[in-house]
C-alpha cells in the first residue's frame, strides 16, 4: 500500500484537487492500495482546512484527517502524518499543487531501481527571488552541516520506504528537520528532475522569522557549529597573542607611542561580540537538550478521523 502524506496549512482551496488527481494518478499507475494522511496544522483560516479535511475524510474512505491542536511547523505536521501512515511506500507532497500528482510516476520509477528514498528536483523553480536564495543558503548549509552529498538535489516531493519511515518517527525531539532525518537514516538515495508548477491558491505559508527557525533545526543534527566556535576561540587567542607581541615590540622601538583608548574599547568591543555569539550558541544546544529532556511535544493532536483503530501520539 501506499500512503501519501501532507501537512495542510490554509489549503482548503487546493487540497481536493490534490487527493482527486493524486488518487487517479496512482490508480493509473496500477497502485489501486493508498492513503491519504492529511494533518491539518491548525491554520489560521476560521476551521476552513480542518472542516474541507473533514469533509473529504467522509467523501473518500482512504482519507485520514489529523487535525493538530496548535501550530507546529511543516515539518513537525509531517513527523504527525508519518505517525499514522501504514504504507509500505510513503509519499510525501504539498498542499498546494505545486508538487504535482503527475510527476508520481518519476519517483516511483527511481524508486523501483532499488533506491531507498527518491527526491523529485525542479531543475526550473516557480519561486521568488528571495525563496530561491534561502534556499540556495539551506542548500550549502546542509552540506557543511550534515554532510549532504554535493550531487543530491532535494525538496518536499519525495517517496521512502516503509523502514526510512519507521526510523524517523522514533525521532522524539521537538526541533524535527525532515531532510537531516532521512539522511542519518539512509544513504541510499537519489533525485530526479521533475516539473514545478505554479501555486494555484494563495502564496507561500513561509515568513523570514519562519525560515530561520526551520534553517536553525538544522544545529540539532550536526556539532559543526561547535566545532567552528571552538576553532573562531583558537583563531582570535592566537591572533590576540601576536597583536599583544606587535604591541610590546612597538613600544619598546618607540617608547614615546601612546596606546589608543579608542582601539582598545574596539577590540574589547570585538572579542565581548564573539564571546556572547559562542556562548549563544552554546546555550541553543544546551536549551533544545533541555526541551527535549522535558518531553515538550512535536505536535499535539486534537482530532483525528480515518481508522478508529489507530492510537498514537
Amino acid at each position: 500500500m501506499i500512503s501519501v502524506v501532507i501537512p495542510c496549512y490554509k489549503s482548503s482551496r487546493t487540497i481536493g484537487k490534490v487527493v482527486e488527481l493524486t488518487s487517479k494518478e496512482l490508480e493509473r499507475l496500477g497502485y489501486p492500495e493508498y492513503e491519504f494522511v492529511l494533518v491539518d496544522d491548525c491554520s489560521p483560516d476560521g476551521g476552513e482546512t480542518a472542516n474541507r479535511l473533514k469533509e473529504l475524510n467522509r467523501e473518500y474512505s482512504c482519507v485520514k484527517a489529523v487535525l493538530l491542536a496548535k501550530n507546529v511547523g511543516q515539518h513537525n505536521a509531517l513527523l504527525a502524518a508519518l505517525n499514522y501512515a501504514e504504507g509500505d511506500i510513503l509519499i510525501g507532497m504539498d498542499d498546494d499543487m505545486q508538487t504535482h500528482p503527475s510527476q508520481i510516476q518519476y519517483l516511483l520509477a527511481e524508486l523501483d531501481k532499488g533506491y531507498d528514498i527518491v527526491y523529485g528536483y525542479y531543475p526550473e523553480k516557480k519561486a521568488s527571488g528571495f525563496r530561491s536564495l534561502g534556499s540556495y543558503f539551506n542548500y550549502l548549509s546542509v552540506r557543511v552541516l550534515i554532510g549532504k552529498p554535493k550531487e543530491l538535489k532535494t525538496s518536499s516531493f519525495w517517496v521512502i520506504r516503509k523502514f526510512v519511515r519507521d526510523s524517523v518517527i522514533e525521532y522524539k525531539n521537538p526541533y524535527a528537520y525532515i531532510q537531516g532525518l532521512f539522511l542519518r537514516t539512509t544513504r541510499n538515495i537519489s533525485c530526479v528532475p521533475i516539473k514545478h508548477f505554479e501555486r494555484e491558491v494563495g502564496t507561500s505559508g513561509y515568513t523570514f522569522s519562519k525560515l530561520f527557525k526551520l534553517w536553525s533545526n538544522i544545529m540539532g543534527f550536526s556539532v559543526v557549529p561547535l566545532k567552528m566556535a571552538t576553532w573562531c576561540g583558537v583563531i582570535f587567542s592566537v591572533l590576540g597573542i601576536i597583536g599583544a607581541f606587535f604591541v610590546v615590540i612597538r613600544k619598546l622601538m618607540v617608547p614615546t607611542m601612546a596606546i589608543g583608548w579608542p582601539s582598545m574599547m574596539v577590540a574589547i568591543c570585538f572579542f565581548s561580540g564573539v564571546n556572547l555569539f559562542v556562548l549563544g550558541l552554546v546555550g541553543q544546544y544546551v536549551g533544545r537538550m533541555f526541551l527535549g529532556l522535558n518531553r515538550e511535544p512535536q505536535y499535539v493532536v486534537r482530532e483525528m478521523l480515518g481508522r478508529k483503530d489507530v492510537d498514537k501520539q
